[in-house]
C-alpha cells in the first residue's frame, strides 16, 4: 500500500502535496477533496486511495480499477479563474500527467479531447474536473486522475480501449515514484495557472493530440455531432466543421472516425 509519508519524503514541491490524504479504501477521492475544499483546505492537498468504492469517471458513470495496481488520486486547488475559463485546468491535469508517464516509460503520451490519455491509441488515464463557484469566479477546482499504472486486465467491456502502463511497456512500475513525478509537473506547472498564462500548457496539449483535421463524431446527452476537428477554441471547447456550419462542443465521447 502506498504510504503518505514515503511519497511525501521524496517529494520537492511549492504547493501541491504539501497536505496529503492515504486511504486504502474510500467513497471517492473527489468527494473527500471536495468536502476539504468546501471546508476551506489549502490549495494543493492531495486524496490518494487504493481502492474506491465510488470512483467516478465523466458523464456519472463509474471507475474502476484493480487495488494496489494504479493510482487512483484527487487534488484540490484554489486558482483565481473567472467561470470561463476554468475548464481549461483539465488541459493543464492532462499536460503535466502525460509528461509524468512519458518520463517514466519512454513511450509517448496523446492527449485526446476533453481529458484523456493515451498511448498507442488506447486509454491509459481518466481525468475528472469539479469545479466550485462563487459569483462566477472559481472557489475552488478538485483535479481527479486515474492512471492505470500495473493492471494487466480489464473488463470485457472496455474492450481494446484500456491499457496500463505495464501492458505497453512490458514492466511493473513503482507507483510511489510516478506519483512523485506527477505532483511535481502539476506543481510546475501550476505557477503558469497562477498567472492566468495558459499558452504553453495548450501548445503543448495541441502537439499532443492527432485529432484535429480528421472526422469525428462526439455523444453526449443522447446527441451525436459529427463532422472535422478543426481546432480548440479560447476556453477549451472542441470546434467542429459539420456540414451545417461550424459548431463547438464542451463534452462529450469522442470518436475518430478511421
Amino acid at each position: 500500500m502506498l504510504s503518505k509519508e514515503e511519497v511525501q519524503r521524496g517529494l520537492n514541491t511549492r504547493i501541491v502535496g504539501k497536505k496529503m490524504f492515504v486511504f486504502e479504501s474510500i467513497d471517492s477521492t473527489s468527494t473527500c477533496a471536495k468536502a476539504l475544499g468546501d471546508a476551506g483546505t489549502e490549495e494543493g492537498a492531495v486524496v490518494v486511495a487504493e481502492h474506491q468504492s465510488q470512483g467516478r469517471a465523466r458523464h456519472g458513470r463509474s471507475w474502476e480499477a484493480e487495488p494496489e495496481k494504479n493510482l487512483l488520486f484527487s487534488i484540490l486547488l484554489r486558482p483565481s479563474l473567472e467561470k470561463d475559463n476554468a475548464g481549461l485546468l483539465s488541459f493543464y491535469a492532462s499536460v503535466a500527467i502525460a509528461r509524468a508517464i512519458e518520463s517514466t516509460t519512454g513511450l509517448p503520451v496523446e492527449c485526446k479531447w476533453p481529458n484523456d490519455l493515451l498511448m498507442n491509441g488506447k486509454k491509459c488515464c481518466g481525468i475528472l474536473l469539479e469545479n466550485s463557484y462563487q459569483q462566477n469566479v472559481l472557489s475552488y477546482s478538485v483535479l481527479g486522475a486515474g492512471v492505470n499504472v500495473n493492471q494487466l486486465d480489464f473488463p470485457s467491456a472496455y474492450g481494446s480501449r484500456v491499457t496500463s502502463l505495464a501492458l505497453e511497456c512490458g514492466n511493473e512500475y513503482d507507483r510511489k515514484q510516478i506519483l512523485q513525478k506527477i505532483l511535481g509537473e502539476l506543481d510546475l506547472l501550476y505557477l503558469s495557472v497562477l498567472r492566468q498564462d495558459f499558452t504553453r500548457i495548450l501548445d503543448e496539449w495541441l502537439r499532443r493530440c492527432r485529432m484535429f483535421g480528421h472526422d469525428v463524431t462526439v455523444r453526449h446527452h443522447n446527441q451525436e455531432v459529427h463532422g472535422t476537428a478543426v481546432r480548440l477554441n479560447e476556453d477549451g471547447g472542441l470546434v467542429i466543421q459539420t456540414t451545417g456550419g461550424i459548431t463547438t462542443v464542451y463534452a462529450g465521447d469522442v470518436s475518430v472516425v478511421p
